[in-house]
């Protein structure tokens, strides 16, 4: 029976588990934290990753813990769309219905459905070893095992990427990216729909995730350094935003809101060797500016499973990366260059930026949806 290795257990490493399981190949997931703790944020599943979910058997679940997300909106800044994405065309087309969920409970529905995986916590991956066979791996707790079989999920910062390819770069955007979770009911219009606010250097987003809770975001770019702003004057920042903004960030509590800079990962042309493969953000880390981070993992998870269940390692990793990486390519350098124009400053500029996506006609963004999503393709098990 073949045995496979996944560094890192979030939403990436534990869907390719799942779905390594529903193969009948056995898994051992080691995670360098002391614990799984629900973290604290929002996430958007669109059809690509409900596609895989209904495959794997849990998209009726998740749809009963999420709210049904219909439509993506870029608006100004008093949050009138200048360019509205319907959702509901995949819905009706596909069956596919897009959702926003906390994070915490997809990645709890997805611990309850494994079965037979075995996660090892407090496990930091210290090294890799190449031996006959696989990789000799070494935790920062002193143990020690063999793999021929390893899969990197460790995210952008990925420890498996540095030894396999340690010329990789991680960019920055220049922009500080804030986020919280606030008990907080949106007003009637506002729900089932993403609405990101553009202004000028800056941007606002929310979305509801359940009938009590809202998730948002809050992007704004940064001269010096990300210490230049707090969140603790947040309604400052965005003072001139519409008040609902203001209202989302007071039922905030400060110490709750995460704070990041935003990056990505300078695409890379190879994400594996003979007995290592790359997945989700460890191969293709994209900045948050398209919802499709953890959708493109999960894409990953479903695939990679697909071919490891097909052919020996090499093979499989090899048909893996051509299937994929055409499309995460994509999608990394569609999301860099949504985040620099959506941060644009000249008024001009503005102006026609916010022109030209209001004169973009509905039909094309679906179109390019559907490419993005690959629903042509359709997955099959």
């Amino acid at each position: 029976m073949k045995e496979v290795t996944i560094i890192g257990a979030g939403i990436g490493g534990l869907t390719t588990a799942l779905a390594l399981e529903k193969k009948g190949i056995k898994v051992s997931i080691y995670e360098q934290a002391k614990t799984i703790k629900p973290l604290g944020a929002g996430i958007m599943l669109a059809s690509n990753a409900m596609q895989v979910y209904r495959n794997l058997g849990i998209e009726e679940l998740l749809i009963a813990n999420a709210a049904p997300l219909h439509a993506m909106n870029i608006t100004n800044k008093d949050l009138k769309a200048f360019s509205k994405i319907d959702l509901q065309y995949f819905k009706h087309t596909y069956d596919l219905q897009s959702i926003s969920i906390h994070r915490g409970k997809l990645q709890q529905i997805l611990l309850d459905h494994l079965k037979t995986t075995n996660i090892y916590l407090d496990h930091q991956l210290k090294n890799l070893t190449k031996k006959k066979g696989g990789y000799l791996i070494e935790f920062e707790n002193g143990k020690t095992l063999q793999s021929s079989l390893l899969l990197g999920a460790d995210g952008i910062h990925s420890q498996v990427r540095k030894v396999l390819f340690p010329e990789s770069q991680i960019r920055t955007t220049n922009q500080v990216c804030w986020r919280g979770m606030a008990n907080f009911t949106l007003p009637k219009i506002y729900q089932n729909e993403l609405n990101e606010a553009w202004g000028t250097g800056d941007r606002f987003a929310f979305v509801q995730l359940n009938a009590h809770q809202m998730y948002w975001y809050a992007v704004k770019t940064f001269t010096q350094n990300n210490h230049e702003f707090s969140s603790k004057h947040l309604a400052t920042y965005f003072k001139e935003y519409a008040s609902i903004v203001t209202e989302i960030i007071q039922q905030t509590p400060v110490e709750s809101i995460h704070t990041t800079v935003m990056e990505d990962l300078k695409p890379i042309p190879n994400w594996h060797d003979e007995f290592a493969c790359l997945l989700g953000d460890a191969a293709h880390a994209t900045t948050p500016n398209m919802g499709q981070g953890a959708c493109q993992a999960i894409e990953d998870a479903y695939e990679i499973a697909k071919y490891i269940a097909q052919y020996d390692s090499e093979k499989a990793f090899a048909s893996f990366q051509n299937s994929r990486m055409p499309n995460a390519k994509k999608v990394v350098h569609q999301s860099w260059q949504i985040g620099k124009i959506s941060h644009w400053k000249h008024p001009i500029a503005v102006f026609l930026r916010n022109g030209l996506l209001r004169m973009t006609p509905k039909k094309i963004n679906r179109i390019q949806l559907e490419r993005l999503f690959q629903l042509d393709k359709r997955l099959t098990s």
